[in-house]
């Protein structure tokens, strides 16, 4: 075990959720002891109730919601993407595909199961960037049987998955867990079960909360007690 177990709330389809990522792996990696700090994913839909293989852009999705224009949903979607690239994060703004992303995270779930934080992380990091930058539908199975292996996912198992209800009660649980400490909104970081944080912090806070949790210190300014 870990001396700093780390577990973070996110979703497949959040900007804040992939810049928070890169961040907190930056952190870990200045950290004074980055073997000693292991990550976990879990599971948090923003929207749940999305009807999955509509095909419409996030752009698009977002003008219809706030009744703006597409310019003005670009924008929106735009800042994200500038304020990610600093992290190496290169959003395709117009590609964006709005999706519902239950059975992606079932594959998150099925890449921790498989190989435990590091292939569950790189299974999520292949679909940020499937979403983000390369404009797949991270609610198609065809789409997602293909970003699985890509990530390092058994091929098979994933088809197995993606044709049952396999790992649906471990996104649930996750969700559940999610409600029950109050969060609602992603990233949402936990360190050893004393502190969070909420929100997509500087890779600087991100440290402070590992140096921290390393130290058994209290928590440090801007954190939250879980």
């Amino acid at each position: 075990m870990s001396e700093v177990e780390i577990e973070v709330w996110v979703d497949v389809v959040c900007p804040w959720c992939y810049i928070g990522k890169r961040r907190l792996e930056q952190a870990i990696a200045e950290s004074p002891q980055p073997s000693e700090v292991s990550v976990t994913y879990r599971a948090f839909e923003l929207d749940p109730k999305k009807p999955a293989g509509k095909g419409a852009t996030v752009v698009e999705q977002l003008a219809h919601r706030h009744r703006a224009s597409l310019d003005d949903a670009r924008a929106i979607v735009e800042r994200a993407a500038i304020i990610g690239r600093p992290d190496g994060i290169d959003m395709d703004i117009d590609s964006q595909i709005d999706a519902n992303s239950f059975d992606a995270h079932r594959l998150v779930a099925l890449g921790l199961v498989q190989g435990g934080p590091a292939l569950q992380g790189a299974v999520l990091e292949r679909l940020f960037s499937a979403h983000f930058s390369e404009g797949k539908s991270v609610d198609d199975h065809e789409s997602l049987q293909r970003l699985g292996a890509e990530a390092g996912l058994d091929g098979r198992r994933v088809a197995a998955v993606l044709a049952s209800r396999d790992y649906a009660d471990r996104v649930r649980a996750d969700e559940a867990e999610a409600a029950e400490l109050g969060v609602t909104a992603v990233p949402f970081f936990v360190a050893n079960r004393q502190v969070a944080l909420t929100g997509a912090h500087s890779t600087e806070v991100l440290g402070k909360l590992i140096t921290a949790a390393l130290e058994g210190e209290p928590e440090p300014a801007g954190k939250s007690s879980v």
